[in-house]
């Protein structure tokens, strides 16, 4: 029986994909240090397991398909403090900032259509699109100049009468770039002139290094019915499994449409909802802590990164990744090798080779991101075995 082209053609995740390759490695006695994944080390806020053992009503019944007012009402709040201002019927909550992105996606796409995304990118981003017959056409960026944008002359020339919209992640996973606010008034202005819309995936917002200016979408004046924030409590309380998301889009028929959408999944998890609104009502002393964690973490691999010869990486400035680019031709084959061949007094490191978050084919192959989410010894551990590993892999 046969298969769709649709699925058949959606790429395996390259950050997933070598978990084999890992999992051979620890039965065979070998320590793994996991930095190939965006999976926080940081302790969830006990306020989300404290509010659900707390639920005492007899039955778990149906959330709303746009989401517990109460979980809205929290996000809400949590604009606010940031000078975004929205309303109960400007808000949808969905399952995790996947759900988020594919329901946007589905809205403002019809088969065929395009959306322009720097590149490298969040790899799910390809299975979002690739899953509704959507294509990405990439804005290239690179190493050398930490990621960031190219002028806007090199951006419009990409447009044509199926682009849609600019997609992209503002601090950036998986490069750790923070926009600037003339990048982000840059595409603002490219999104207006061609009527695009931006939807903007801020779910790192807290991650923001070395006193830089962070600038939202959500702040841009003019542009407000075309701008679409993608949030998520994964990554800022460390939920990852929660699963709880949400869209904020001031574009009344934008929401109406994609409300559609959440009807036909009937509704997020009541449960998560609860716990997901206990976390928006966490102390923001919180958020700071873990901001200077991170910051903490940046600056090991940073450092190691740049005591190894032949190595470029600019300093990263938000979210918890960077993408390296290594002294080798196939990070693929370095990091199997590592999982496999290699380990230093019976530990190995496993980063996700960077060549599956690009669109542009042999773009990435001597790259690879470094998912900074272990705790300050383990991480100096595994950035000292990736240096020895290097040197003794070139040496092959």
């Amino acid at each position: 029986m046969r298969l769709s082209n649709r699925v058949n053609a959606m790429q395996e995740s390259p950050i997933r994909k070598l978990v084999p390759y890992a999992e051979a490695a620890k039965k065979s006695g070998k320590k793994v240090y996991h930095l190939n994944i965006g999976q926080p080390d940081i302790e969830t806020p006990k306020a989300f397991m404290e509010s659900i053992k707390d639920f005492n009503d007899p039955v778990i019944k149906y959330s709303f398909s746009q989401g517990d007012p109460k979980l809205i009402n929290a996000i809400i709040e949590y604009y606010k403090g940031y000078n975004m201002h929205f309303t109960e019927n400007e808000i949808l909550i969905t399952n995790g900032g996947s759900e988020a992105l594919l329901f946007a996606i589905i809205a403002i796409c019809d088969p065929g259509d395009e959306i322009l995304v720097p590149e490298p990118f969040y790899t799910n981003y390809n299975g979002f699109t690739g899953g509704v017959s959507v294509n990405i056409k990439p804005i290239t960026t690179s190493a050398e100049n930490g990621f960031h944008l190219p002028d806007k002359k090199e951006i419009e020339q990409l447009i044509t009468n199926k682009t849609k919209a600019i997609l992209f992640s503002n601090p950036g996973n998986p490069t750790g770039v923070v926009y600037s606010k003339e990048e982000i008034n840059m595409l603002a202005e490219i999104a207006k002139q061609n009527d695009l819309f931006i939807i903007s995936d801020e779910v790192y917002r807290e991650f923001v290094y070395d006193n830089l200016e962070y600038t939202s979408f959500g702040n841009v004046e003019g542009i407000s019915d075309r701008v679409i924030l993608v949030d998520s409590v994964s990554k800022r309380y460390s939920a990852c499994g929660a699963r709880i998301g949400s869209l904020a889009c001031k574009n009344k028929d934008f929401i109406k449409q994609v409300l559609k959408l959440c009807q036909s999944r009937l509704c997020v998890p009541t449960l998560e909802q609860i716990g997901a609104t206990a976390l928006y009502h966490v102390d923001k002393a919180y958020l700071d802590t873990v901001n200077i964690e991170y910051n903490k973490r940046r600056d090991i691999v940073y450092e190691t990164l740049s005591s190894i010869d032949g190595v470029i990486c600019e300093k990263p400035t938000g979210a918890f990744y960077v993408v390296a680019k290594l002294p080798i031709e196939d990070a693929e084959d370095f990091v199997i090798w590592l999982l496999k061949d290699f380990d230093l007094n019976g530990e190995t490191v496993m980063f996700a080779p960077a060549a599956g978050f690009y669109a542009t084919k042999g773009l990435g192959q001597n790259e690879v991101r470094i998912a900074y989410v272990l705790n300050e010894d383990d991480l100096k551990k595994a950035m000292n075995i990736l240096k020895y590993g290097l040197e003794k892999y070139s040496r092959r």
